[in-house]
């Protein structure tokens, strides 16, 4: 299929899935879905965001912001995953028990306000990576209406540039927890420190980034564009003051740069 067919695929879709609740975090493949049902269905559309410590400084603003901007009917929930056991020891199905909390929330909501299907923004690209966020949908009946309709992420934004979606050029985001090695304890304030490392790097000027907490030792990621910026005398000294401030003792520069998750790269388990 073409794009275009793709497109008319998702809105067949979304009719049929309707009324819907949109799992929105303010990412770029969430966002153009609330768009899309909002455009398809109206009011027959909810948009729910989670507020969580879990959750990267600026996604929730970028939530409201869009959801002001292309009127969605938009509802902001907490969750609380992090007061989860499961969650806080961060296995390897960490994302497990995050998106179980979630979904639980969301498929509650749907019960009670008579909405039919709860959906996320998983893309036809997602099903390659390591996800056991995947089966905390399946058990609570979560639909995948992106990747129902074959789109993938680059799809996803041109159509959201056509759209005229801020989010067209965002880069991807993913909850703070990510930064963390599999079995390093998640906590509050470890959450905190990560996403206030964040903030400075975007306040720096760079785009494409992550820091990855290893205790003592921050290990930083950046994308191809930022990585010679980094490695820069004077601004690998500002890296370095910033995140000593930021408690840790070490701070390295990743020089194989950003990529997606790659602390699944030391699972010993092949996942299939």
């Amino acid at each position: 299929m073409d794009l275009n067919e793709k497109e008319a695929r998702l809105e067949r879709l979304l009719q049929e899935m309707a009324p819907v609740v949109v799992a929105f975090s303010g990412g770029v493949d969430s966002s153009y879905l609330a768009y899309k049902a909002h455009a398809v269905l109206g009011d027959r559309a909810l948009a729910v965001t989670a507020d969580s410590p879990s959750v990267p400084s600026g996604q929730l603003d970028m939530a409201r912001r869009l959801a002001r901007e292309f009127g969605f009917r938009h509802e902001i929930i907490s969750t609380r995953e992090v007061e989860r056991e499961e969650y806080r020891q961060n296995p390897p199905d960490r994302c497990f028990f995050c998106k179980d909390t979630l979904f639980a929330r969301l498929a509650a909501l749907a019960t009670q306000r008579k909405f039919a299907t709860v959906l996320d923004g998983l893309n036809a690209e997602d099903l390659g990576d390591y996800r056991p966020g995947r089966r905390a949908a399946a058990e609570h009946g979560v639909r995948s209406p992106l990747m129902e309709a074959g789109l993938n992420k680059e799809e996803i934004r041109q159509l959201s540039r056509k759209a005229g979606l801020p989010t067209a050029d965002q880069p991807a985001s993913a909850c703070l927890a990510s930064r963390f090695p599999y079995g390093v304890r998640i906590t509050e304030e470890r959450l905190r420190t990560v996403d206030q490392g964040e903030k400075a790097l975007r306040a720096m000027g760079f785009r494409i980034f992550r820091v990855r907490h290893h205790e003592d030792l921050v290990r930083l990621e950046f994308g191809p564009e930022d990585l010679p910026k980094a490695m820069q005398m004077g601004v690998a000294a500002e890296l370095t003051r910033v995140f000593k401030e930021l408690g840790y003792k070490f701070v390295t520069l990743d020089l194989q740069g950003y990529r997606t998750g790659s602390l699944n790269e030391v699972l010993v388990t092949k996942i299939t």
